[in-house]
C-alpha cells in the first residue's frame, strides 16, 4: 500500500506549483494593470484594470494605433522614472510624424483619430524641464528610426509622452493593452472599431 504524503506537505506543494504557474503567466503571457493617471482618457478611466497580451509582439510588430504598455526608456530613467508608461501608438518606424495647427500629421496626411474629446487639439507646450520652461521633442517633424515607436497618450492636453521626451525602442515595449475587466460596467476589448487608415484632407 503506498503511504499518503503529509495533507500539509501536499498543500505547500499544491501552493508552490500554482505561484510558479502564475509567475510564468505573468511573465511569459499575460498581466493585470491598472491606470494610475488621466493621460489617456477618455479611452482609459483612472483605475480602469487590463489585461495587457505580451505575446502578440514575439510574433508580430506594434501597430498604429496600439495601445502598448512599456518600460522607461534611458531619457525617462535619467528623469527618475521607474513605474511602466501605457500610451497609443502614432508613429511607426519609417513613418515622418509632425504636428500643425493642432493635428498629429503622418507621413504628410492628418491622422483621424476618433478616440480624442471632441475638438481637443494636440498640443506641444505640455512639456515642461525643471525651470519650468517649455522643452519638446516633438516641436519639428520626425522620421522615427527602426525599432522604434512614438508614443502619444489619449489625453493630448494632459499627457507626458514622445511630444516631451522621445521615442520607445521597441525592445521595452511589455506588451498591448486588449481587455479591460474592471469596473464591471466598462468590461470589453480596447480598439474594437478601426481608426485608420490615415485619410487626406
Amino acid at each position: 500500500m503506498t503511504k499518503r504524503e503529509n495533507p500539509w506537505i501536499e498543500g505547500l506543494k499544491t501552493i508552490a506549483l500554482s505561484a510558479v504557474l502564475a509567475l510564468g503567466i505573468r511573465t511569459l503571457v499575460a498581466e493585470a494593470r491598472w491606470i494610475p493617471s488621466g493621460s489617456m482618457l477618455p479611452t482609459l478611466q483612472i483605475n480602469d484594470r487590463l489585461i495587457i497580451d505580451k505575446v502578440s509582439y514575439r510574433f508580430q510588430d506594434p501597430k498604429r494605433g496600439d495601445v502598448v504598455v512599456f518600460r522607461p526608456t534611458d531619457t525617462l530613467k535619467k528623469q527618475n522614472f521607474k513605474d511602466a508608461f501605457i500610451k497609443r501608438v502614432i508613429g511607426l518606424p519609417g513613418d515622418k510624424v509632425e504636428l500643425q495647427d493642432g493635428k498629429v500629421y503622418v507621413n504628410n496626411q492628418p491622422l483621424v483619430e476618433k478616440y480624442l474629446d471632441q475638438g481637443q487639439k494636440t498640443i506641444i507646450d505640455v512639456c515642461h524641464n525643471s525651470n519650468n520652461q517649455s522643452s519638446y521633442y516633438l516641436s519639428k517633424a520626425v522620421t522615427v528610426p527602426s525599432d522604434s515607436y512614438l508614443v502619444l497618450g489619449d489625453n493630448r492636453q494632459s499627457s507626458y509622452d514622445s511630444r516631451c521626451w522621445g521615442l520607445v525602442p521597441r525592445d521595452n515595449i511589455i506588451g498591448k493593452a486588449i481587455v479591460r475587466f474592471w469596473p464591471l460596467n466598462s468590461v470589453g476589448g480596447l480598439n474594437k472599431d478601426p481608426v485608420y487608415p490615415i485619410t487626406p484632407e
